[in-house]
């Protein structure tokens, strides 16, 4: 099996999860964009994703994205692509992220945003950001806390250089994804009555999409069942 074949097989298999998940709560497959989590993965598997149809594109270190989407548009010249920060990023390396991603997932602070903020000048247009939420308010796993998300949303709002298209969250391991799953929905239903542009919500994985599509998910993030096992990245 040729390695497009094999992740021929493995999109048609997470496009069926999808579909029976959206089947099972009334909503419909379109409603979910499918977002390939391609880190430590090289140009070459995006490309063939690529000419399988996908434009969504999600990388969690700067410096393997940044040679990534110069490698990916001299295989692909011309080719749609939309590329996702989904990682944590520090805020000297703001600069450098906004020059290739087309969306940041994981804003979290208003510190990172002003970085940002700083960073977009000369782009073309403003920079799309997500709120990553912290569901269960462990500051080492990195996120907003549930009660800061309205400030932190606001902050973002009265930036001309940033634009909010929702939130963004991971199921904490020793936690139910259902369960951490309806805590991103409240905060979504909250953020929404002030903010009702802020309509993404990028919730599940591999291992839990379909709790993340049973609680109003709008996008998830697949790697690991896409593109199958990573090897450890170097240090």
């Amino acid at each position: 099996m040729t390695r497009r074949d094999e992740l021929s097989e493995n999109l048609r298999e997470v496009r069926e999860r999808i579909a029976v998940a959206c089947g099972a709560v009334g909503r419909s497959p379109e409603d979910v964009e499918l977002l390939a989590v391609t880190k430590t993965f090289p140009a070459s598997d995006v490309a063939l994703l690529s000419d399988l149809g996908l434009v969504a594109f999600a990388e969690n270190r700067d410096q393997e994205a940044s040679a990534k989407v110069a490698e990916f548009a001299e295989l692909r010249p011309g080719a749609s692509a939309c590329w996702h920060m989904v990682g944590n990023v520090q805020r000297n390396k703001a600069r450098s992220v906004v020059s290739w991603a087309d969306r940041m997932d994981t804003l979290d602070s208003t510190r990172l945003a002003d970085a940002l903020a700083k960073a977009v000048g000369g782009r073309g247009g403003p920079l799309e950001v997500l709120i990553q939420v912290s569901v269960d308010g462990d500051p080492a796993r990195g996120g907003c806390p549930v009660d800061d998300v309205a400030a932190l949303a606001e902050h973002v709002a009265r930036s001309g250089e940033l634009d909010l298209r929702g939130v963004m969250a991971v199921a904490p391991l020793e936690m139910n994804p259902l369960e951490a799953f309806s805590v991103l929905q409240a905060v979504v239903s909250r953020l929404r009555r002030d903010h009702p542009a802020a309509t993404v919500v990028s919730a599940g994985m591999s291992g839990d999409l379909e709790d993340a599509i049973a609680r109003g998910s709008t996008c998830v993030r697949v790697g690991t069942a896409l593109l199958g096992g990573r090897t450890l990245a170097s240090p």
